[in-house]
């Protein structure tokens, strides 16, 4: 359990386009109240939709989101602890998202992973050869972070990859 930071301007861009609409200047406070709770809603929706699209569960997931703070809360149980560390990583890997509070819990325990951000010129052989010693172990690192990656040459700075042990 604990916080986890992300780039806020980093990430899939799951929400705040089109769907995002300036307040009226005349709007009362009980109004704007309700359209930033109507908006987090809506931000929390589209966040646990993506990590529905990405093949990943838990049972009783719950996804919350604060805009103000930028913050997602998710809680529920994994089934073991790569897909918890995979659920953490699409609530973080999103455009507008600066933390992601983790009250999971995993049926299986195992070692926690590594994270990595990724800074210009990241490549997931570099990665691995500082974290493994070994730039040919760049599968394991790829695999780690599929469905969230579709491929080894795309990832982008700000990212946050896992780890895992080796």
């Amino acid at each position: 359990m604990g916080i986890v930071s992300f780039f806020k301007e980093a990430g899939e861009k799951l929400f705040g386009g089109k769907e995002a609409v300036a307040a009226p200047a005349q709007a009362s406070p009980a109004e704007l109240q309700q359209r930033s709770a109507a908006a987090n809603d809506a931000a929390a929706k589209a966040i646990e939709k993506y990590i529905g699209a990405q093949g990943l569960s838990a049972d009783g997931l719950a996804v919350a989101f604060d805009g103000a703070s930028g913050t997602v809360t998710v809680s529920g149980q994994a089934a073991d602890q790569a897909t918890k560390e995979k659920i953490l990583l699409c609530c973080g890997n999103v455009q507008g998202v600066a933390s992601v509070s983790d009250l999971m819990t995993v049926a299986q325990p195992a070692d926690e992973s590594q994270y990595h951000t990724v800074v210009k010129g990241d490549t997931l052989s570099a990665i691995a050869k500082k974290f493994y010693g070994n730039a040919n172990l760049y599968p394991k690192i790829f695999e780690a972070n599929k469905p969230m990656l579709s491929h080894p040459d795309k990832i982008y700075p700000g990212q946050l990859l896992r780890i895992p042990p080796q």
